[in-house]
């Protein structure tokens, strides 16, 4: 029986392609189908275009029944795409540093870890708190561990989006300036007329999306004071 939740994106490998359904499995959930309509939007002309066996892809689970997972690769974002990539590469890093600590005793903490949680989620949650991982580890070479997490540099997760402001005031720009003149916490750049990009980063691609959400609260919040239009492109 999976954990899984219908909404949640998962990262997968192409087991084998029958008739128009993908096979994959799940890391750490399983197996799971793909229907042909679920690949990509519009006509397919070429499955293998966008599927062959082995291929590592991002997924977004639709259904779940019993042991039956239905998935979609064509309504996963680019956002998430992206979030779940660096997830998944962040956690081959920390089973390596763990491997480099507790050597061949590295499949049984890793299986330990994944009967409850993710290892991403797990190694995340033991810097803070040490005791999860001297439990399975001992102590010693938990702090091994958690020293070498700490003195490991982490690339900062960066969220580009863009939006539109426009106004027929006769003193437009100068309320879109005002809009726009206390944002902090982003990078913001002229596109074209009413077009900008706002750029944010942080440690991680959640806590990057949060920051942005913030940051567009504010500016409709005060484009709807001055009676500017306000819009976010969706990719």
């Amino acid at each position: 029986m999976t954990d899984l939740e219908p909404g949640e994106i998962v990262m997968c490998t192409v087991e084998r392609i029958a008739g128009t359904v993908v096979f994959v499995k799940i890391d750490n959930d399983g197996q799971g189908s793909i229907i042909l309509s679920e690949i990509a939007p519009g006509r397919i002309r070429n499955l293998r275009n966008y599927v062959v066996p082995k291929k590592r892809i991002v997924c977004k689970v639709l259904r779940v029944s019993g042991d039956r997972i239905d998935l979609s690769l064509r309504r996963v974002t680019q956002k998430e795409q992206k979030e779940i990539k660096e997830k998944y590469k962040q956690e081959k890093s920390y089973k390596n540093i763990i491997k480099s600590v507790i050597g061949d005793k590295i499949e049984k903490v890793i299986n330990k870890i994944t009967e409850q949680e993710k290892i991403y989620d797990f190694v995340e949650e033991a810097k803070q708190n040490p005791k999860k991982l001297e439990k399975l580890v001992g102590k010693s070479d938990s702090k091994k561990i958690i020293d070498i997490l700490n003195t490991q540099k982490q690339k900062k997760a960066i969220l580009k989006k863009e939006i539109n402001l426009t106004s027929t005031q006769p003193n437009g720009l100068e309320l879109i300036k005002k809009i726009l003149t206390n944002i902090k916490q982003a990078e913001i750049k002229y596109v074209s007329a009413g077009k900008y990009t706002l750029k944010t980063e942080d440690k991680d691609m959640k806590t990057a999306d949060n920051k942005l959400k913030k940051i567009f609260d504010e500016i409709e919040n005060k484009s709807k004071k001055l009676k500017v239009e306000f819009g976010i492109k969706e990719k």
